[in-house]
């Protein structure tokens, strides 16, 4: 945490009233500020571009919004402010849509049901630490991936399968690119939630991510 001053957010959301509850929330934490809100991910990317010696220590970005919606907008971060720290919040729990988000570059996702202090939690970790892996997901912790340290040998063909399904690929279309059957890919899916002590494909990118599997 800063000593000399306070973290600098940005909040992306179309909804006002939310918005204006969550620079309430932030301001009630004591080391952060909301130093601008923006209703859709255009007005934001024209500020990022006009301002880009302002210092931003993290971003909310709401994930379904009008005019240029959160994944687009995390599209253009990758490509050109790969630097800044962003987490995604949606009140939806779709594993399609947080996969493609963090792949993205999100160094986070939360429900916008999350309680006050998870929020607290996770807009520290990922100022601090970079990244934010225990959100609730789904109705579940998926913290797994970053609670052991333990080696854990892989094979090639996991490795590959691993790197396809941080992609937007369905597990059929991973399938035909690594010229296997659909049961064998659902052979090493399973195998891998196994090895791994994971449960949803989630699980997999955050693993493959950890561990440098694939880079964001």
């Amino acid at each position: 945490m800063k000593t000399n001053s306070k973290n600098k957010i940005l909040i992306v959301d179309d909804h006002l009233l939310f918005s204006q509850s969550l620079e309430l929330l932030i301001k009630s934490f004591g080391d952060y500020e909301v130093i601008e809100r923006f209703e859709n991910g255009k007005v934001f990317i024209d500020y990022i571009e006009e301002n880009s010696s302002t210092e931003i220590d993290l971003i909310l970005l709401d994930v379904n919004m009008p005019v240029l919606d959160g994944l687009s907008t995390m599209k253009w971060l990758k490509d050109y402010r790969p630097d800044l720290k962003v987490i995604a919040l949606s009140v939806n729990d779709d594993e399609e849509i947080i996969i493609k988000m963090i792949t993205n570059g999100a160094k986070g996702y939360l429900l916008k049901d999350t309680s006050p202090e998870i929020f607290k939690e996770a807009i520290e970790c990922v100022i601090e630490k970079g990244f934010y892996f225990t959100e609730l997901v789904s109705g579940m912790l998926i913290n797994k991936v970053n609670s052991s340290d333990k080696k854990i040998n892989l094979k090639e063909k996991e490795i590959v399968f691993i790197k396809h399904a941080c992609t937007e690929m369905t597990y059929k279309e991973i399938a035909s690119e690594m010229c296997l059957s659909p049961k064998t890919i659902d052979g090493y899916r399973e195998s891998l939630f196994d090895k791994l002590e994971i449960k949803t494909r989630i699980g997999l990118v955050l693993y493959a991510i950890k561990h440098k599997i694939v880079f964001v």
